[in-house]
């Protein structure tokens, strides 16, 4: 199995999981609001299934692709939410029918990419393993807000290995995205699996470094939890402001929670 194969059997179980929580809701819980302002359960949904409607037209359609990305340079600040906002707003079952249909072509296309092809994307290009994984943390993270919506309790497995990966991966844009000048030196990260497994990163003599659960870093860099909601610690000056600021999604870190 190659790292692209391992990343989408992930990607897919993600969002089996998702769709096994809200398949069964009746019409009135779709409407059930979530953490994030302003959504319920099916804009969560939505925003899901046009971000791998996105993805593939970005893969193999320049010109639909073309037409999104003129359409979020004509709406910057509230492009995304519009088209989450107008997707949930259809019956769920059409809703569920086209999430279904997108992430299944999302997987498929990104399967069958040339190896070393790039897609072209609203930040820097990305691979299709690399694509995978934005997609996955995407999924995993607006399935919390989902679940929390629904008084559900989330199921934690190793899958995070790979947000906790972007999450390392993004140290640099989460300083850069602020305004901050990126750290000169990588930091040693080492962190709890659920699994009880240590993912460790960076070299081990660093002078910054970051312990703790990956969920943790997984819920903080995804913004979905206060530092202070968690169990990370970080040494050295850079490492602590990492904590405050670290983000692995693009665009504006928000207000945070």
């Amino acid at each position: 199995m190659t790292l692209l194969d391992d990343v989408l059997s992930d990607l897919t179980a993600e969002g089996d999981s998702l769709e096994a929580l809200v398949s069964p809701l009746a019409p009135e819980q779709w409407r059930t609001p979530t953490p994030a302002a302003g959504w319920d359960v099916a804009t969560q949904v939505a925003h899901l299934a046009w971000t791998d409607e996105v993805s593939v037209k970005a893969a193999t359609d320049k010109a639909a692709w073309d037409a999104e990305v003129m359409g979020a340079i004509g709406n910057p600040e509230g492009y995304v939410d519009q088209m989450a906002l107008t997707g949930g707003a259809v019956d769920p079952a059409e809703l569920l029918a086209r999430w279904r249909t997108a992430r299944a072509t999302l997987v498929k296309t990104l399967a069958e990419l040339p190896e070393g092809h790039k897609l072209p994307w609203f930040g820097p290009p990305m691979s299709a393993t690399s694509m995978a994984t934005a997609r996955l943390m995407e999924t995993w993270a607006h399935s919390l807000d989902v679940h929390q919506a629904l008084g559900a309790e989330p199921e934690v497995t190793d899958r995070i290995r790979h947000v906790t990966h972007l999450a390392v991966r993004t140290r640099n844009y989460s300083f850069l995205n602020r305004g901050l000048e990126k750290p000169a030196e990588e930091f040693r990260v080492e962190l709890v699996a659920p699994s009880g497994e240590v993912w460790s990163y960076g070299p081990e003599d660093a002078a910054q470094t970051v312990t703790g659960p990956a969920y943790d870093l997984c819920l903080l860099a995804t913004r979905r939890v206060n530092r202070s909601q968690t169990a990370l610690v970080a040494t050295g000056a850079e490492a602590e402001v990492w904590l405050d600021i670290a983000q692995c999604f693009a665009g504006p870190a928000g207000a945070g929670r």
